[in-house]
């Protein structure tokens, strides 16, 4: 009966150890990607606050061609307050970055506001007659406004 015992036994000690060891291993594993999620959800949760539409006409005189300039009006459809300057937006005009970027807010105040129109100038642009798009990304928020001159 001894013979059967101190095997039996050192495979019982044994399993222990593994399963000890694979438990550590899954608990810092899902200690990992629970984090991970938290992280995510907080940023996935700023994006939502984060909303912007343009609210010009496609059909509308959006572009000067005197001036060259392009004038877009965008409203802020999310939830947070929005600096309204050149450096929160990103502007990208038929695959071209523009830094030549002005915002100015159209009822005067300092901030973008939640539900206020910011309207945004991008200047030295010229186009030809044809299709354009212009995107915006403020925030990781982006838009895509497209447009015709002719």
């Amino acid at each position: 009966m001894a013979d059967v015992s101190v095997p039996s036994l050192i495979l019982f000690i044994a399993s222990i150890v593994v399963a000890a060891g694979v438990a550590g291993v899954l608990i810092d594993t899902v200690t990992g990607i629970s984090g991970a999620l938290d992280d995510r959800g907080a940023d996935v949760a700023e994006n939502i606050r984060t909303d912007i539409e343009v609210i010009s006409d496609a059909e509308g005189n959006v572009y000067d061609a005197g001036a060259d300039t392009i004038t877009l009006y965008v409203k802020n459809t999310g939830r947070r307050t929005i600096p309204a300057t050149n450096e929160s937006f990103d502007v990208i005009v038929d695959a071209e970055y523009r830094t030549n970027v002005s915002v100015a807010v159209v009822d005067g105040g300092s901030e973008w506001t939640p539900h206020g129109v910011v309207e945004v100038r991008v200047g030295n642009v010229a186009l030809d007659a044809g299709d354009h798009r212009v995107r915006l990304t403020v925030s990781g928020d982006d838009e895509t406004f497209r447009f015709n001159t002719e």
